[in-house]
């Protein structure tokens, strides 16, 4: 194999860096422009006019001048010596790659073929003459360079086109290849998706002796990115090293740092970061998008602000990740600051995407007013756009504004995309408008959508089920031509929230005859809809199918999942043997157990199992609190509910919410014992949502027919919602229980204005 030879002209340099680079490139236009003549170009040299750009204006070159100058007979004999004869087809190729031009690439390749001057036949002249000139063999020597320049330019051209059969067998009869050639290939193969085959071409490269350089190098840890090849990525960084190129060549180590991120090895990525003696926008960037990209918005955040105190000022790209990690974490003051920000650099003017992720920021983060005016204020938006609004609104419930935007949408004339479909087919379900779903589901049947799309098909099934169309539902499942568990999932859920528990495991039954495993969330479907009906002996079958599946084990929330439905069903013998069979015990199994007793009402057993869980060394947490004092509640067991209450805190450590307040003060209310209440509620360290409390209080108030504590309860709860209608009947109802008919007239009188109001 021949090295690469240098190129005989005194722009070599400049040349092979425009060859790595591909700054070199040319604008094609048709043939009525004006432009020098063919005769012309040659006798001036093409690498002038092309190099120097010293053509006449508008310095644009036709496509056909190669072709034509070989019909016409202008391409001189010499041409294989001269490197100026070389640089034009170079250049053409390049214009072709650049335009994804396959058919005037094609004909430029075919001109070459035709001169031989890809050196596919001087390679085996060279070869036969054994003792030739001097000046011969170097004539040769050159040609087979220029051939080689030449070879890479069409294997790039064809590669970029994505003709990757076509460039491979070019690539393969080339006498001389290189490693710009190879590199040109995985560059392709990379850039289309073909991670593997760029892969497997870096192997074949080296089996011919070419060691990758930096530029392929940064292909490759591309492909290793795209395909998640860690242990590949980590060879070639370890090479990287080795050959002292590592922290040398700023796009090499961007490249490392987003191969890594994109591994999701976030760690080692943010070593190689803050490893660089140098690092720019990009290296930071893929590392924020790494993190963000895994749902870790916080440090995504934190990393930004790191780079900022550098000095570096973000891209689009770094926005479009920040936006992102606020979306994720719901970081919505966060996310208008960088909202501000990209407003007043005046990046939302020309960056549709941009725009794009702050209308998806702000609905994700629940702001869909805001969300809605970045849209409507967008200089430019799109179906992206649309559809971030459409699918903000979907997700919050607000199905009658997703489907007006989606009818503003299409008079916009954006045609939707699959995700839209999905996001509109959801808002649909949220609001069961069945017949507007059924009007999507004929408009992606009738675009062949549902061949290919599973999310799509489990978004149409999954809208029928919430609308209540199960039997639709399932006829619409067996249509389709892709299912997946998901789906299935959707449908056995909606037969048992009809109740139709013989239906649900019909599907469950026909589901595993096609081949799909249930899965966890399978099961937890069926248990949770057993529970609700409490049909115990469907909820058995389910139980001794996950422990035939051995998932019982593994799996705490299937576990707890099973004992609830025992529990619900009243089978608490049942759900309390479950629990003592498990050989991993967790918190959240106990906490179904004490829960369903507690429901029950059986509060000394809830307590007994409460010793049980602890005499097991399994610690409590806020929860297991909540049923326990819930269930003290049940059999009037003040004292036990004082003592679990302050012992929460001071030998657990669980500091009480105002869910343990409120059942302490149930505790107290059923109890009778209203000026403990009011203790309790007087020592709430919270300020929001007490209305709830109040309410209790004056239940409670009722039920004892405490007037005193009651009016003043009252009274709390009406400064805290007067929306909150009912407070005045009970308030009534305790004044005439006190024969005081006077004061409950007037509490009437002030419901009646309040509902006026």
């Amino acid at each position: 194999m021949l090295a690469r030879p240098w190129l005989h002209f005194d722009r070599q340099k400049q040349w092979h860096d425009s060859r790595r680079s591909g700054l070199l490139g040319i604008h094609v236009v048709s043939s009525t422009c004006s432009k020098p003549s063919y005769a012309s170009l040659w006798k001036n040299g093409w690498f002038d006019w092309l190099w120097f750009g010293d053509a006449p204006k508008p310095k644009e070159l036709d496509m056909s001048v190669a072709v034509q100058v070989e019909t016409k007979g202008l391409v001189p004999q010499s041409v294989t010596a001269h490197s100026n004869h070389v640089t034009p087809f170079v250049a053409l190729l390049k214009a072709c790659a650049k335009r994804k031009d396959l058919y005037q690439g094609t004909q430029i390749h075919n001109v070459l073929l035709k001169r031989d001057l890809l050196g596919k036949h001087l390679d085996n002249e060279g070869k036969s003459s054994s003792n030739g000139a001097g000046h011969e063999r170097g004539a040769r020597q050159r040609c087979l360079g220029y051939g080689a320049v030449l070879g890479a330019a069409v294997v790039d051209m064809y590669a970029k086109c994505g003709a990757f059969q076509k460039a491979r067998q070019v690539l393969d009869d080339l006498p001389v290849r290189d490693v710009v050639t190879w590199s040109s290939l995985i560059a392709g193969y990379t850039y289309y998706g073909h991670a593997t085959e760029a892969l497997d071409c870096l192997d074949q490269m080296r089996e011919e002796g070419l060691s990758p350089d930096p530029l392929t190098y940064a292909f490759v840890l591309k492909a290793c990115g795209t395909t998640k090849a860690l242990d590949k990525g980590k060879r070639l960084h370890d090479e990287i090293v080795e050959k002292g190129l590592h922290g040398k060549d700023l796009v090499l180590s961007n490249c490392l740092v987003d191969m890594y991120a994109k591994c999701g090895a976030l760690s080692a990525a943010q070593e190689v970061l803050e490893e660089l003696p140098e690092r720019d926008v990009v290296s930071w960037s893929s590392l924020i998008s790494g993190y963000a990209g895994v749902g870790h918005g916080e440090k995504a955040l934190h990393l930004f602000e790191q780079m900022q105190h550098e000095g570096i000022l973000p891209t689009s790209v770094t926005y479009l990740s920040v936006l992102k990690a606020c979306a994720s974490i719901g970081a919505l003051d966060k996310g208008k600051e960088i909202h501000d920000e990209i407003a007043r650099r005046g990046l939302l003017v020309n960056d549709v995407a941009l725009g794009s992720a702050v209308v998806d920021m702000y609905a994700k983060c629940g702001a869909l007013p805001k969300a809605q005016q970045v849209l409507d204020e967008l200089p430019a938006r799109n179906i992206v756009s649309w559809t971030a609004l459409i699918g903000g609104y979907a997700h919050q419930g607000q199905g009658e504004q997703a489907l007006r935007c989606f009818e503003q949408m299409q008079c916009e004339g954006h045609s939707p995309t699959a995700v839209t479909l999905v996001c509109v087919l959801t808002a649909c379900g949220t609001i069961a408008a069945v017949d507007q779903g059924e009007r999507i589901h004929n408009v992606i049947a009738r675009l062949g959508l549902l061949e290919t799309n599973t999310l799509l098909g489990n978004a149409l099934v999954g809208m029928y089920v919430k609308c209540g169309a199960v039997a639709k539902a399932q006829q619409v499942l067996e249509g389709l031509p892709v299912q997946d568990v998901v789906s299935w999932n959707a449908l056995i859920t909606g037969w048992m929230q009809l109740g139709e528990a013989e239906q649900a495991f019909k599907c469950l039954d026909h589901m595993q005859r096609k081949g799909f495993t249930p899965t966890s969330v399978t099961f937890l479907c069926l248990l949770k809809a057993c529970g609700n009906i409490g049909a115990v002996d469907k909820g058995e079958q389910v139980h001794d199918e996950i422990i035939r599946q051995g998932l019982l084990e593994d799996d705490a929330f299937l576990a707890m999942a099973v004992v609830e439905m025992y529990a619900k069903c009243g089978a608490l013998l049942k759900a309390r043997q479950v629990v003592d069979e498990l050989s991993i015990e967790h918190v959240v199994s106990w906490n179904a157990l004490i829960a369903g007793y507690a429901q029950k009402g059986q509060g000394e057993e809830a307590l007994d199992c409460f010793a049980s869980m602890q005499a097991k060394g399994i610690l409590p947490d806020a929860e297991t609190f909540v049923y326990i004092l819930k269930a003290c509640g049940t059999v009037g067991l003040i004292e036990n509910a004082q003592e679990y209450f302050v012992t929460m805190k001071s030998k657990f450590g669980i500091k009480p919410d105002l869910e343990h307040y409120s059942y302490l003060l149930d505790v107290f209310g059923r109890a009778g014992h209203l000026d403990k209440a009011v203790k309790v509620i007087q020592k709430i360290p919270f300020s929001d949502n007490l209305s709830a409390v109040w309410s209790a209080l004056l239940d409670a108030c009722h039920k004892w027919g405490d007037v005193n504590v009651g009016k003043w309860a009252f009274e709390q709860v009406r400064q805290l919602d007067r929306s909150d209608t009912t407070v005045y009947d009970i308030m009534g109802k305790i004044y005439a229980a006190a024969g005081m008919q006077h004061d409950a007239e007037n509490v009437r009188s002030m419901q009646r204005k309040n509902s006026v109001v």
